[in-house]
């Protein structure tokens, strides 16, 4: 399968990082994925806060950015960043868009790298919010409530 979208539900929602990590794109927009929810359950390096994770969940959609990339290889720019295959393993999701259905590369965390009950730290989630251009009001609003492992606003 020839895939030239990447679907970021996490720090990669934010454009700028995308753009300082080399990934190039033609263009950007909202996505959501069924059946599968957010979590910040993937271990920092340091381990003391929470990255973001896609979890199975019967009735669930996850929201992101959809970036439609400048070609198939291109999604190898991002493998050395989010240390797949060791902490995250990539694989093909259907993302629903305003228009229709795509096939695009994400990241799922191996569960090697799992714990439960984490959450992320308040500039980690910073880059998230940055992709509220693409996000529904309500998922926005989800992200902006999320509890932070430093306590911050």
């Amino acid at each position: 399968m020839r895939v030239a979208h990447y679907f970021a539900y996490g720090s990669n929602m934010n454009p700028a990082r995308v753009r300082e990590r080399g990934l190039r794109v033609r263009a950007i927009r909202g996505g959501r994925v069924a059946g599968f929810d957010l979590a910040f359950d993937k271990r920092s390096a340091d381990h003391a806060c929470g990255h973001a994770n896609l979890v199975h969940r019967a009735g669930a959609v996850a929201e992101g950015v959809l970036y439609e990339l400048h070609g198939v290889d291109e999604i190898l720019r991002m493998d050395p960043f989010e240390r797949a295959p060791v902490n995250y393993s990539r694989e093909v999701v259907t993302v629903e868009t305003a228009t229709g259905t795509v096939a695009a590369w994400t990241y799922f965390a191996n569960v090697a790298v799992r714990r439960d009950g984490m959450r992320p730290d308040r500039a980690y989630l910073d880059h998230l919010l940055r992709g509220r251009p693409w996000l529904s009001e309500g998922w926005y609003a989800r992200l902006a409530a999320w509890p932070t492992a430093d306590g911050a606003p």
